[in-house]
């Protein structure tokens, strides 16, 4: 008997179009509570239960609930309302699957930090300020506040796809790479390094970047007692959950000088209010969690189902596997 496929993102009509192609072979059931964003939880879905795999954004709940489910693939690199241990437990006993999208978010955040990276070293965001407002000619300023990015040492929180793509493109210049995760086994060309050593580590960085997901181990990693430990030249950045930072804690660096800059591209809460201290705080850089964005996401995220849906069936390794 054919396998059973469930999806409830809500694509665009060519990457609709790719899915309906790829899986035709398949009895394919769309949700009727479909989603446009990667970033919403998917709403309870009874027709969910007649699926032997899932695409999307399925109910966590309702993937614990049905025992006939074999496989999720989430459309997202983050997956923090499936990352529990009922969820783990329940999805390793009966030996089902769950991958998530890291691959094709991977290359697309990872540029998205080294513009930042670049931008940030050559003033250019100073200057644009400058011609968005007062037209000052800041020559001497600017010019000598500039920084190579050659040799210079990044550090980073979590290192997963995005992690290792970035060190790739940042090859070319040179810099020293570490990175703290809780798996310690060497990396080419990374230094890995445990937690317990992240505050002999934080002083070394001209580049601090968290990358870190959401759960209850890194909720508020970055606080206080660790922005502390950096230089006060150094710089930070967030693409990974805005949950995993204090933001408090880091408006008062920026603020004290202990900080000199910080480019976030996810926030707590997002939409982030237009009110928010974090819009005026000095040397505050925001995107709105675009990070991973790219004009044919929607056919990637196809495309690498497809690919593991493919996989799944000769019974060979997937793509971006979690559990």
């Amino acid at each position: 008997m054919a396998l059973t496929i469930w999806c409830n993102s809500k694509f665009n009509a060519a990457a609709t179009e790719l899915l309906r192609a790829g899986t035709q072979a398949y009895r394919t059931i769309f949700s009727a509570h479909a989603n446009s964003s990667v970033l919403t939880a998917g709403q309870s879905d009874p027709t969910l239960a007649e699926a032997d795999i899932a695409f999307g954004q399925p109910d966590a709940e309702d993937c614990l609930r049905s025992s006939r489910l074999r496989w999720v693939e989430v459309s997202s690199a983050g997956y923090t309302r499936y990352d529990t241990e009922e969820f783990r437990l329940g999805f390793q006993a009966r030996g089902a699957a769950f991958t998530n999208a890291s691959g094709v978010f991977a290359d697309s955040c990872a540029q998205h930090l080294l513009a930042m990276l670049l931008s940030l070293n050559r003033q250019l965001p100073a200057c644009l300020r400058d011609q968005l407002t007062d037209h000052s000619w800041h020559y001497t300023e600017r010019r000598y506040a500039s920084r190579v990015l050659t040799g210079q040492t990044v550090l980073l929180l979590g290192y997963g796809a995005i992690g290792r793509r970035l060190t790739e493109l940042l090859a070319p210049f040179g810099v020293t790479i570490y990175a703290v995760r809780r798996q310690t086994r060497s990396e080419t060309g990374v230094r890995i390094v445990a937690v317990e050593e992240l505050t002999r580590v934080l002083p070394l960085a001209d580049h601090i970047i968290n990358i870190l997901p959401e759960n209850e181990a890194t909720v508020s990693f970055v606080n206080a007692r660790r922005l502390a430990c950096c230089r006060p030249d150094a710089r930070f950045y967030n693409i990974g959950r805005g949950a995993t930072v204090d933001q408090p804690a880091l408006i008062h660096a920026l603020e004290s000088g202990r900080l000199a800059a910080a480019f976030l591209d996810v926030m707590s809460p997002e939409p982030l209010p237009p009110d928010h201290p974090l819009w005026t705080t000095p040397n505050c850089y925001i995107s709105p969690h675009i990070g991973g964005g790219r004009h044919d996401q929607d056919e990637a995220l196809v495309r690498h189902f497809l690919a593991n849906l493919a996989a799944f069936e000769r019974g060979e390794p997937m793509t971006d596997r979690v559990l």
